[in-house]
């Protein structure tokens, strides 16, 4: 899916999954808005504990809560099929740029 998305289409699919798990007010995802609006992206089943580690695991800056370059980094993460395709998104981005400045 990832690679039929190309670089902007990721970027965007990804700021949409961010901002439909984050707490409004906020501007975070927090285990509360995990909880909560972890069924609008299909992730029933989990238990409190794991959602927990998923804050964990991208949480970079111990604030217990994930902001969008958290979020980003951890789907990546998660994800060798996103993390590839960031790799080819880059490097393309790099042969343009040498292009443009030959």
């Amino acid at each position: 899916m990832a690679r039929k998305l190309g670089g902007d289409g990721l970027i965007n699919e990804l700021c949409k999954g961010y901002r439909m798990l984050m707490d409004g007010e906020k501007g975070v995802i927090t285990i509360d808005s995990l909880k909560k609006n972890s069924l609008l992206m299909g992730l029933q089943g989990f238990t409190e504990e794991e959602l927990k580690n998923m804050i964990r695991e991208g949480d970079m800056d111990g604030d217990g809560a994930l902001d969008q370059i958290e979020f980003c980094i951890l789907m990546f993460r998660l994800s060798p099929d996103l993390l590839h395709v960031a790799q080819e998104v880059i490097h393309k981005a790099k042969q343009q740029q040498n292009t443009v400045h030959l």
